[in-house]
C-alpha cells in the first residue's frame, strides 16, 4: 500500500494582537478602530459607563433591562421595526450590564455597516422603552430568576458572592437583580437611568473588521456622531473589600445526586504585575484537561467530568485598587463530595510544597500563547477584547504586551502566583448538594466552618 507523504509543518510566521488607532469624534465619543483585512463581518462594541453600582438600591437590574430595551423601538422605529431593519441588514444586536458597565455589541457584514450603525445610533440617541416593552421584560426578567435559582452552578455563583463580599456591596448581590428590585422597575426609571448615565462623551465604541471600500470616517460621524449629550464626572464607586476566611457554606439540595463546587477568594485586577505569572500558574492548575486538578479529580479518581481554576475580572481601577474573583468550579457526585474535597485540597497542599514543573510551565505557555492566532481570528474576538481593556481602564497594547510577558514568565514566578492566588486556608467553599449527605464528611476534612443553608 502506497500512501502520500506526512505534512510537514510550515514556517511560523509572526503574530501580535491587532493594535488598534485610537481617534474622538466631534461629540466626544471616543472610537477605536482596527481594520482587519479579510474580515469581512465588522464587529462594533460600545462600552457605556453605567456600572451597577450606579442604579439605585431599590431598582438593581435596572441597568440590565435598560440594556434589553435598547433594541425595543427608538424615535423612528418601532420594536418590530427596528427588529426587521437589523434582519435586512444580515446584523445582530446584543447588550448586557455587568459591574464596570453596560456593553451594547453589533455584528454586521461590511457591506451594510453605514446602515447597521444608523441603527446602532439611534437605539443609544433616542431609545423609545415603550411601556408595554419594558413591563415585558420585567416579566421576562422575573421568570428567570427561579430558573437561575434551580442551575446549580447559577445557585453556587449567587452564594459566593453574598459570601465574599458585604451586604453594603453591589458585588454581593446578582447583578441582574432580584425579585424584590426589578419588581419596582417601570418605563419611567429605565429612561432616569438612562438620561442620567448614558451619553456619548462617557463611552468607547471599538470597531474592528475589514473596511475596505468603507469610508468608515463618513459613516461614523454620521451615525455615531450624531448622538448628543452633555458631559458628566466619573461616578465614584466604594472601593472593593471581602472577606476570605477559609469557611464552607452548604446550599441544601435534598436528594441531590451531584454537588456542585465554587471555591473562591478575590484577588488584583490585571493592573497588577502579578497577572501574567497568576494567569500561567492557574491555568497549570486548572486551567484545562491536562491540568493537575483534573488529571487527579477526573483522570485518577473519576470523580467529576471536570474541575476549572480561573481568574474573572469584576471591577478595575486605573489606581489599581480593581478585583478579580479567583475561583475553581466543577460538580462531583454526591457519594464522593468528601474525598474529592479532600484530593482538591491535597493538590493545593502539594502544589505549595513541591511547585510547578517545567513541564507543565513550557504546556502552559505554548497552549496560552501558541493558539492566541485561533482565538482572535474573528473581528468580533477582538473587538470584545479590546472594549475589555477600555472597561478596565488598560493601555491599548495591554493584550499584545500580556503575550509578552506570558513567554517571559518562569515556572518559580508561576508557581509563587497560583499558591498566593489559591491558598488551602483562605478560601471560601460553596457546595451546592444533599446536606444530609454530604455535611459530615466535609465537617472531618477541616477546611473551615461548616454552615447549611436552604433556599
Amino acid at each position: 500500500m502506497e500512501f502520500h507523504p506526512q505534512p510537514s509543518g510550515g514556517q511560523p510566521k509572526p503574530w501580535a494582537f491587532p493594535a488598534p488607532e485610537r481617534g474622538e469624534l466631534s461629540n466626544g465619543l471616543t472610537v477605536l478602530r482596527c481594520h482587519r483585512p479579510g474580515q469581512k463581518v465588522v464587529a462594533v462594541e460600545v462600552s457605556l459607563r453605567a456600572p451597577l453600582d450606579a442604579e439605585p438600591r431599590e431598582l438593581e437590574g435596572v441597568a440590565a433591562i435598560m440594556a434589553r430595551a435598547f433594541s425595543e423601538g427608538t424615535d423612528r422605529h418601532s420594536a418590530e421595526e427596528f427588529s426587521a431593519e437589523l434582519e435586512r441588514c444580515g446584523a445582530t444586536l446584543d447588550a448586557h450590564a455587568d459591574h464596570p458597565g453596560v456593553r451594547v455589541s453589533l455584528e454586521v457584514p461590511a457591506s451594510r455597516l453605514d446602515k447597521a450603525l444608523g441603527l446602532l445610533a439611534d437605539a443609544l440617541r433616542a431609545p423609545a422603552f415603550p411601556e408595554s416593552e419594558v413591563e415585558r421584560l420585567v416579566r421576562n426578567r422575573l421568570d428567570e430568576i427561579p430558573h437561575e435559582l434551580a442551575n446549580p452552578a447559577r445557585r453556587a455563583a449567587i452564594a459566593l458572592s453574598g459570601e465574599l463580599f458585604p451586604g453594603a456591596s453591589r458585588l454581593s448581590r446578582p447583578r441582574q437583580g432580584a425579585q424584590e428590585t426589578i419588581e419596582r422597575i417601570d418605563a419611567a426609571a429605565v429612561r432616569s437611568f438612562y438620561e442620567t448615565h448614558v451619553r456619548p462623551s462617557a463611552a468607547t465604541a471599538v470597531v474592528v473588521g475589514d473596511f475596505t471600500g468603507v469610508d468608515l470616517d463618513k459613516s461614523l460621524a454620521d451615525t455615531l456622531g450624531a448622538w448628543t449629550g452633555t458631559s458628566a464626572e466619573p461616578l465614584r464607586v466604594p472601593p472593593i473589600t471581602a472577606d476570605d476566611t477559609g469557611r464552607v457554606v452548604i446550599v441544601d439540595r435534598p436528594g441531590s445526586v451531584q454537588t456542585q463546587l465554587l471555591i473562591g477568594r478575590v484577588g488584583p485586577d490585571r493592573h497588577d504585575r502579578v497577572w501574567p505569572a497568576q494567569v500561567l500558574g492557574t491555568y497549570c492548575l486548572g486551567g484545562t484537561l491536562t491540568s493537575r486538578l483534573d488529571r487527579v479529580l477526573r483522570e485518577e479518581k473519576g470523580y467529576t467530568y471536570g474541575v476549572r481554576a480561573f481568574a474573572q475580572v469584576l471591577r478595575s481601577a486605573p489606581d489599581g485598587t480593581g478585583a478579580s474573583l479567583l475561583a475553581i468550579n466543577g460538580s462531583v457526585a454526591t457519594d464522593v463530595t468528601g474525598p474529592a474535597l479532600a484530593d482538591l485540597w491535597q493538590v493545593l497542599r502539594t502544589l505549595a510544597e513541591e511547585g510547578l514543573t517545567d513541564a507543565e510551565r513550557d504546556a502552559a505557555v505554548q497552549n496560552l500563547v501558541g493558539v492566541a492566532p485561533l482565538r482572535y481570528e474573528t473581528a468580533a474576538a477582538v473587538a470584545d477584547t479590546l472594549a475589555d481593556q477600555v472597561e478596565q481602564h488598560l493601555p491599548d497594547d495591554y493584550q499584545a504586551q500580556l503575550y509578552a510577558r506570558l513567554a517571559e514568565t518562569g515556572t518559580v514566578e508561576a508557581t509563587a502566583a497560583v499558591v498566593a492566588a489559591f491558598p488551602a486556608d483562605r478560601l471560601v467553599t460553596v457546595l451546592v448538594g444533599d446536606a444530609s449527605q454530604i455535611a459530615g464528611p466535609v465537617r472531618d476534612l477541616g477546611i473551615g466552618e461548616v454552615t447549611v443553608v436552604t433556599d
